[in-house]
């Protein structure tokens, strides 16, 4: 999986939203609204095709979590984007 081009996370607030730029933004209307570890996943996410066991890993060097909640985090925010049509 891997973020679509044309999508890009900014800062309004103190919120992080993911928003289209371009002919991007003709389809999709709104944004999807992240906390900072769906900032952490998006930006895997935004550099290369990661797998969920990629993420999952990556959340568990990162914080301090269990297995269990890491994987609900990642195939929570990847419902998310799916939905949105935002990943590839």
């Amino acid at each position: 999986m891997k973020i679509k081009d044309g999508f890009v996370l900014e800062e309004v607030g103190g919120s992080y939203l993911a928003v289209a730029l371009g002919a991007d933004a003709d389809d999709f209307h709104g944004f999807v609204k992240m906390n900072s570890t769906g900032v952490f996943l998006w930006n895997l996410l935004a550099e290369r095709d990661t797998s969920v066991d990629e993420l999952v890993s990556a959340l568990l060097e990162q914080y301090d979590v269990s297995e269990e909640i890491a994987r609900n985090d990642v195939y929570k925010l990847i419902g998310k984007l799916k939905e949105a049509n935002i990943l590839i």
